[in-house]
């Protein structure tokens, strides 16, 4: 039977191993493997609006909800451990990459905080949290090509072909960048594992783009595919959940119906709420964005989560098939 001081020795042990499993370095990537390819698209709230660590008491609210304050503070914390390297550094993974182009120039590396349209490190995206999940789903290495401008509507920018009139000028150079982005990877081989989509803003505040919202979702999903020869290519859609739960028969409400229902009529789909991340003005950095969920890191984290939750979802349901 073990002695108190013993028990003692014990638990320091634990303690001390479970804080280094949480800072050790991500896995190398092993790139005699296909590259796991995922486009994920959108407007501004793809590019990335969750605040890292700027706290001016004026203007970022004494950093209150920022990535800094929300891994002491937030009920997310715990997860958000591996984010920083042991010397307090932020993590950067090397076995998953992404490639982002902003202002002209491609951005491309491991995973870490910064890849928004900044393009600095004083902002996160969905794609940070997205990126570790799907990081710890495949043994392969990971891409994330990330594609997305602010203030862009589906109703009239990224307008696919099969939604008729013009073709949206954004849909185009969507395709581009990530045809771009994959023919980068030379001889690399590849393989194109899904789409994900986290756009709505500029629709819900033109009034005839939502009644359109749902066949316009699903004709972006069917040219997507093609344009990429994938037909069963998964697909999850991000809700416009900024402000938290929407009041009956609002205009939030009916534009988040018409996501959902535009999502539901897509095979091998899944339509993610995200809503319940949203944080209060008050504990958020900017208190007056609420279209960009007030520069809330916390809510950046947990919609990229939940984006990769329901990918993993989709493709351990195509393994099972």
């Amino acid at each position: 039977m073990l002695k108190s001081h013993q028990f003692k020795t014990v638990s320091l042990i634990v303690v001390a191993l479970a804080a280094t499993l949480q800072t050790l370095p991500a896995k190398a990537a092993d790139m005699t493997k296909p590259v796991q390819v995922f486009i994920l698209a959108g407007q501004s709230n793809m590019e990335g609006q969750g605040v890292v660590s700027m706290d001016h008491p004026d203007y970022y609210n004494g950093g209150k909800g920022n990535l800094v304050w929300s891994m002491a503070n937030s009920p997310s914390k715990d997860k958000m451990k591996r984010l920083k390297d042991a010397d307090g550094k932020w993590a950067v993974r090397d076995d998953v990459e992404i490639s982002f182009k902003v202002r002209g120039e491609v951005r491309k590396g491991g995973l870490t905080v910064g890849y928004t349209g900044y393009g600095r490190s004083s902002h996160i995206g969905p794609e940070l949290q997205f990126g570790h999940e799907m990081g710890d789903f495949f043994e392969e290495p990971v891409l994330l090509i990330k594609t997305a401008w602010g203030g862009k509507s589906l109703y009239v920018d990224f307008r696919p072909p099969s939604s008729g009139g013009d073709v949206g000028p954004y849909y185009t150079q969507m395709i581009q960048e990530v045809r771009d982005a994959l023919k980068a990877l030379g001889d690399q081989e590849y393989e194109l594992r899904g789409f994900v989509w986290m756009q709505g803003w500029n629709d819900m505040c033109t009034k005839p783009a939502v009644p359109e919202y749902a066949e316009n979702l699903v004709n972006l999903a069917k040219d997507i595919r093609k344009e990429f020869n994938s037909p069963e290519l998964p697909i999850v859609v991000g809700e416009l959940g900024n402000g938290g739960a929407a009041k009956p028969g609002s205009g939030m409400q009916d534009f988040r119906d018409a996501q959902k229902l535009g999502a539901e009529r897509i095979d091998n789909a899944l339509f993610i709420i995200t809503h319940d991340f949203a944080r209060p003005a008050e504990l958020s950095p900017n208190t007056s964005h609420g279209h960009h969920w007030c520069g809330n890191a916390e809510s950046y984290f947990l919609v990229g989560d939940a984006l990769g939750e329901g990918m993993k979802k989709l493709l351990s349901a195509a393994v099972k098939k």
